[in-house]
């Protein structure tokens, strides 16, 4: 049975989480709340850059894209994943089971590498000062966020294309709360060794060139921290980089596991944890790593509610995280 077969189905069946029904009350009313707090938060990140002309630097805006791919990312799976989780299941055309497998892969590929961009970034501006305008120019940027939404994008379409010349005769139930790349090939009744094999290699070869740029920009960060005469010094240096390092750790470790782990090693609703990690949590927790703990996006925050209010003076920035890195 050839894929044209494929324009014959009415869609596909998300189960969600049907098999544990008890659950689905406490599911909707968490996944609901980490989308609010996604949405809000991620949108007040790209607002306030935007309108605080000192946060006009390098670092806030690949921090703006990393905001937006992670409303986007949240954006196109969580309102129909509310949807199976309150209906116990839930149907969803091919074309838009295939939208959702071609966006939130190349967004999923997008902050991979801007992650690694991001690590460039302060490799940069801690190891190369003097040289920080000049190498992280506004026409460099903006051709790394090319590079990088080109990358996401195009891979993606490659895995969508490939994926929809598959017959899906058998069997349309989805488990899981939306189509993901490698449970919708599980589903195929045609020969998709191809498909699976290039989604694991393009998985490593995605995960290896972004956490390769991530460590070599870090070995050198810290090789440059060490020779720092003080220790007030070095932390602060460090410190630059903390909110980064954050993102990353929440990013890759359930990234990892959910696209090269064995199959076999974990059950299924182990797995869709993992998704919900990287769909959702990472989404919701990147705007508060990047605010809580940051002085400059506090101060453009208190600038901009103070701003009908001038004789209360300005507000204080740290500087810590500038292009300058005054480490003196």
């Amino acid at each position: 049975m050839d894929g044209g077969n494929l324009t014959d189905l009415s869609g596909f069946i998300l189960s969600g989480f049907s098999d544990a029904p008890e659950l689905q009350t406490t599911l909707v009313t968490i996944y609901l709340s980490l989308y609010v707090l996604t949405v809000l938060g991620n949108l007040m990140m790209i607002l306030l850059i935007n309108a605080d002309p000192q946060l006009h630097t390098p670092m806030y805006f690949f921090l703006t894209h990393l905001s937006f791919i992670d409303f986007c990312l949240s954006s196109a799976i969580v309102p129909k994943a509310l949807e199976s989780f309150l209906l116990g299941r839930s149907r969803i055309s091919f074309l838009g089971c295939f939208a959702q497998v071609y966006f939130s892969l190349a967004l999923v590929v997008c902050e991979c590498f801007l992650l690694g961009v991001m690590a460039y970034d302060r490799y940069t501006a801690v190891c190369k000062p003097l040289l920080y305008a000049t190498t992280m120019s506004r026409a460099r940027c903006y051709g790394m966020m090319v590079l990088v939404y080109a990358t996401g994008f195009l891979t993606s379409l490659v895995h969508t294309v490939l994926a929809g010349r598959l017959s899906f005769c058998r069997a349309r139930s989805i488990n899981h709360f939306f189509c993901e790349l490698p449970t919708l090939l599980q589903l195929s009744c045609s020969d998709a060794r191809a498909n699976k094999i290039l989604q694991v290699s393009n998985a490593g070869i995605n995960t290896v060139g972004s956490v390769l740029m991530i460590l070599v920009s870090y070995t050198y960060i810290l090789h440059t921290i060490l020779q720092l005469p003080s220790a007030r010094r070095r932390l602060k240096a460090f410190s630059t980089c903390t909110s980064h390092l954050a993102a990353i750790t929440i990013f890759y470790v359930p990234g990892m596991l959910a696209y090269v782990r064995p199959r076999k090693a974990c059950s299924r609703d182990q797995a869709k944890l993992v998704s919900v990690c990287y769909t959702v949590l990472t989404p919701t927790l990147n705007p508060l790593i990047y605010s809580l703990r940051n002085k400059e996006v506090k101060g453009a925050l208190r600038r901009l509610v103070e701003r009908d209010h001038p004789g209360q003076g300005p507000a204080v920035t740290s500087g810590g995280t500038s292009d300058q890195f005054n480490l003196k």
